[in-house]
């Protein structure tokens, strides 16, 4: 059984009041002026959980109180023993995120509308009809 050796999360926040997600817009070396989701990789004796509340502090200045993590898609890469998990998690109101080094931007958008260049992963991601669907099947009963 091979081992993973990166584990790393994010997620895809979404207002239920304007029917609109969150993307940033990342900042420094790698895929810096691509737009992408809050997230990260997990830290050593975290659960995925754990890591993915840990890194929207760290990237949105603060806690969505009381968020709850759909899962919609876990992606794993057996060559580079690499995993990644995509949540979305919804809010009620939109807000201002007070955005740490990794990221210069940020915009609240419907899902047909997302920024370009989307991060790589976030554009593979989108690139199966499945996932998609999930997502808007979420926005009818959150």
């Amino acid at each position: 059984m091979d081992v993973v050796n990166l584990i790393s999360a994010g997620a895809l926040i979404y207002c239920k009041k304007t029917h609109r997600y969150l993307f940033l817009l990342r900042n420094g070396s790698k895929h810096s002026g691509s737009w992408g989701l809050v997230g990260g990789k997990i830290e050593f004796g975290e659960t995925v959980v754990e890591g993915l509340h840990r890194e929207i502090a760290e990237e949105l200045g603060g806690v969505i109180k009381d968020a709850k993590l759909i899962p919609i898609e876990k992606f794993t890469s057996d060559v580079s023993k690499f995993e990644y998990h995509t949540y979305v998690i919804n809010v009620d109101e939109e807000f201002v995120p007070t955005l740490n080094h990794e990221h210069r931007g940020y915009c609240w958008v419907h899902l047909d509308d997302y920024p370009r260049p989307l991060h790589p992963g976030v554009w593979r991601t989108f690139r199966f009809a499945s996932v998609i669907d999930k997502i808007r099947t979420l926005e009818t009963v959150l």
